[in-house]
């Protein structure tokens, strides 16, 4: 799969955009990333898994991860 990154400026209408780009043939989906956020979701939780395990934090860290695959939507 091939991507293409377009760098937007702050007062961009990206669903003005979305819309735009869904039309051109070819194009199967759009994606919005904000790569200016501190910390993805999956860095925070890698993290703190880390953490746990060093603390010998066993049973918090497998209830965090038996929770993640229960809880996720497909």
């Amino acid at each position: 799969m091939k991507s293409l990154k377009i760098n937007l400026e702050e007062n961009a209408d990206l669903g003005k955009l979305t819309e735009l780009l869904i039309q051109i043939k070819g194009i199967k989906s759009v994606e919005l990333i904000n790569h200016d956020t501190d910390e993805s979701d999956l860095k925070k939780a890698v993290n703190k898994s880390k953490e746990q395990l060093k603390s010998g934090d066993y049973e918090s860290f497998v209830n965090d991860l038996f929770e993640t695959f229960v809880n996720k939507k497909s």
